[in-house]
């Protein structure tokens, strides 16, 4: 028997077989294609087919390393006994690709599901780590439910700047706020542009990325320690050949997705999140990446967990140090060491044991980077979901990356009808706007953005910033970058572009937010909100051809996922025919 209590499978039972191993004419063509590549037969004869889903291309700066992955990943697959194949899927890159890589998502995750169901694959490598590559390849696989192991990109470098440690997005946010108050000049900019990011590699704060990557490995999806790996380290080359090896054995073991993901490894997940004061952004990930498993999250669940989890990863933007101490330290192995009583260990995961086995003997070694439970960088409440009349469906904060002072605060609305408006107003001398004032920006979500964009963490105006103000209240149905920081409310559902409560907020109303009370709430009357709702007419669609209309038509908001809801967990999909 296997690891994953089933027989271990013999070689006429692969998937790979129907392709290459039955004496017909088409499998004749299969073959002699093969051949026709360069192989032999005793390439592929009776081995188990290993897709590596390779999400490389010269566009995304988080996976330019994966190219000499995927090769060091065939040679743990070549020694391991397998027959290595390389597929190359879209490259969702955040930093250039718009109006958001959220757009695109679900595109990689149903391009993953299809090539894994159509090709002649037993097993699959997915590699990724750029911040939506992660859940798409994961939530692709669990739906096609072949065995799959996930590969992390890893976190780059450091940066620095004059003697100052930089990380990725915070401190961009951070130095881009000084420059428009007048503190730094454009020499000083150029500088930081130059240095803040220096190799290969995700975000090296804790920022969605680094978030993700920490909670593919506490699903049981990665070898164990596999997330905390710097990309240039030698050690991840090392990790990336016995990933190969690791995927040969659960073929044989037929070790799938949904034998490890269930109900309770899905709340280490969000127990994990809250722990590192992960990004906003995993909430969506989660809820979608569950279902497609078939296991209901609602985002009761999140708060629950959220009332009782302190922080005790000290990383940016929280905290204050970046991914590379955090391996150093220990890593995720270290952090959920001393997280073990918070946690399901019997969980199964991709090597075959359990989630405790993996971490046992785990070592802390920097106790200020990777806190004991007893001493946290901050209590409960890391992440946050908030209820009330302005968010009937929810929104999320990250209260460990706010000022305090703002956790409960009543303030008049500045509204921006779109990001456009925004961008023309907001450093505008006339704008009526103090520091109590709070900035609303509707029309940016899964449809009004579209695709839900990041664009939650609205600049404090140009006038403010001069006064020394550095954080106000936000609110918007955007997401925002996991690298950001401050008092921003997220995902505000249902979206202003639907006819959620955001569409009907206008300047000068006073919108209350109480942390403590997971509350947001817009102090109107209800039959001015009727009245006002009465007068709402729905915009035009944002596409009338394509893509766009299939995400339009598709799309859930952002409790459910985000997710297509034909993509949700249901009936199998059966097997191609071979004719």
């Amino acid at each position: 028997m296997s690891v994953s209590g089933k027989p271990r499978k013999k070689s006429e039972e692969l998937r790979s077989h129907r392709w290459f191993g039955v004496d017909d004419l088409r499998s004749f063509g299969h073959r002699s294609r093969a051949y026709q590549i360069g192989f032999g037969r005793e390439d592929f004869a009776g081995k188990p087919v290993i897709g590596i889903i390779n999400t490389w291309s010269d566009i995304n700066p988080c996976h330019t390393h994966f190219r000499q992955r995927a090769e060091e990943v065939k040679r743990g697959i070549w020694q391991a006994g397998g027959f290595p194949l390389e597929l190359p899927a879209i490259s969702l890159s955040e930093p250039f690709q718009k109006p958001s890589t959220m757009l695109y998502r679900n595109l990689l995750a149903m391009e993953t599901e299809e090539m894994l169901r159509s090709y002649p694959l037993d097993g699959a490598v997915l590699m990724g780590g750029c911040d939506k590559t992660t859940p798409a390849l994961i939530m692709g696989a669990t739906s096609m439910n072949i065995p799959s192991i996930f590969l992390p990109a890893g976190p780059m470098l450091r940066g620095h700047w004059r003697g100052q440690t930089l990380g990725s997005g915070s401190d961009a946010w951070k130095y881009w706020a000084e420059k428009r108050a007048g503190n730094i000049d454009d020499n000083d900019w150029r500088e930081i542009e130059e240095g803040i990011a220096r190799s290969p590699g995700h975000c090296m704060t804790m920022g969605t990325a680094s978030t993700m990557g920490a909670i593919a490995e506490v699903l049981g999806l990665t070898l164990s320690g596999a997330s905390s790996i710097p990309a240039p380290d030698s050690s991840h080359s090392r990790m990336a050949t016995r990933t190969g090896r690791r995927i040969v054995e659960m073929v044989w073991d037929d070790l799938k997705p949904r034998d490890v993901l269930s109900a309770a490894s899905f709340d280490n997940a969000v127990t994990l999140a809250m722990a590192v004061g992960g990004s906003t952004n995993c909430i969506i990930h989660l809820v979608a990446m569950a279902g497609r498993a078939g296991i209901d999250l609602p985002l009761s669940r999140f708060d629950m967990f959220s009332r009782k989890v302190p922080v005790i990863a000290n990383l940016r933007p929280n905290g204050k140090f970046l991914m590379a101490d955090f391996y150093f330290a220990g890593g995720l192995r270290a952090l959920l060491g001393e997280l073990a009583p918070m946690l399901e260990l019997g969980c199964a995961t991709v090597s075959g044991k359990t989630l405790g086995e993996d971490i046992a003997g785990a070592r802390n070694n920097e106790p200020d980077v990777i806190r004991p439970l007893d001493n946290p960088i901050s209590g409960p409440g890391g992440l946050c979901v908030l209820f009330g009349n302005l968010a009937p469906n929810g929104a999320v904060m990250k209260p460990a990356a706010a000022d305090p002072r703002l956790a409960k605060h009543t303030g008049p609305a500045v509204v921006f009808d779109d990001y456009n408006d925004m961008a023309a107003r907001i450093d505008d001398p006339d704008l009526d706007v103090t520091a109590d004032s709070v900035l609303v920006l509707r029309n940016s979500g899964p449809q009004g953005g579209p695709g839900m964009p990041e664009w939650g963490m609205l600049p404090v105006p140009k006038k403010l910033l001069a006064q020394g103000v550095r954080d106000m209240v936000r609110i918007s149905d955007a997401r925002m970058s996991g690298t950001s920081y401050g008092t921003c409310i997220l995902h505000v559902s249902p979206e202003s572009y639907v006819g959620g409560p955001l569409a009907l907020v206008r300047s000068g109303d006073m919108i209350a937010l109480d942390v403590a009370e997971r509350r947001l709430d817009l102090l109107v009357s209800d039959a001015e909100l009727a009245a006002r709702r009465a007068n709402w007419k729905a915009p035009p669609p944002r596409y009338e051809r394509g893509y766009g209309v299939m995400f339009a038509q598709h799309i859930t908001q952002a409790e459910r996922g985000c997710d297509f809801d034909y993509l949700h967990a249901g009936p199998a999909t059966p097997e191609p025919e071979i004719h």
